[in-house]
């Protein structure tokens, strides 16, 4: 079983996604390479990934960026992503709330991965109108890397297998647990032979 490596060790997308890494990690990855570090779980991870094919846009220093304020275009569902300038902001959600009637909208996985793909591709037949079938599961464009989610299952795993009652602080051995999985290679689960295998470090 491998130890995770730091990440300058790391040579290739391949190696550095056979382990687990929180989104604070990510963040500060991103801020060594000195690209934007801004952004979703599945954003940065999508930034690390074109470093490693050479694909990489620096962020722009303050006195770099233009002063010249482009007109904001007024939204509809048939504005495209990279015509308007589509980020997760409030004045994105906004939007949407007025179209789904939703009062604090929240963007949810599948929206941000779409979003990346839009952005990566250069999709410029993607609209406003798209995301909002996504939204409603009408229409599929991209999926969410579930990486993100596995801590989650990995605590609710842990938390139904009765063999665990027996610790008295039982978010606390999950943790124990999930460090040591996600540090490895080892696929990102819960199975009740991490307990037999690890009892010497709980």
């Amino acid at each position: 079983m491998d130890k995770r490596p730091v990440f300058e060790e790391i040579r290739t997308y391949e190696d550095f996604s056979k382990y687990y890494w929180y989104r604070e990690e990510l963040v500060l990855i991103c801020r060594k390479l000195g690209i934007c570090a801004s952004g979703y779980k599945a954003e940065l991870n999508g930034r690390i990934e074109n470093y490693f094919k050479g694909k990489t846009q620096q962020v722009k220093k303050r006195h770099q960026v233009s002063v010249a304020r482009k007109e904001v275009p007024e939204l509809s569902l048939e504005s495209g992503l990279l015509e308007c300038g589509f980020c997760f902001s409030q004045r994105f959600r906004d939007f949407f709330s007025a179209q789904t009637g939703i009062k604090n909208f929240k963007f949810n996985v599948d929206m941000v991965a779409s979003a990346r793909k839009v952005r990566d591709t250069k999709d410029t037949s993607f609209t406003l109108g798209d995301m909002l079938d996504i939204f409603y599961g009408r229409k599929t464009y991209a999926h969410y890397d579930k990486v993100s989610l596995q801590w989650n299952k990995f605590v609710k795993d842990f938390f139904a297998d009765s063999a665990t009652s027996k610790f008295p602080d039982r978010l606390k051995t999950a943790a124990r647990l999930w460090k040591e999985v996600r540090e490895s290679t080892r696929e990102k689960i819960y199975k009740h032979e991490l307990l037999e295998e690890f009892k010497e470090e709980l």
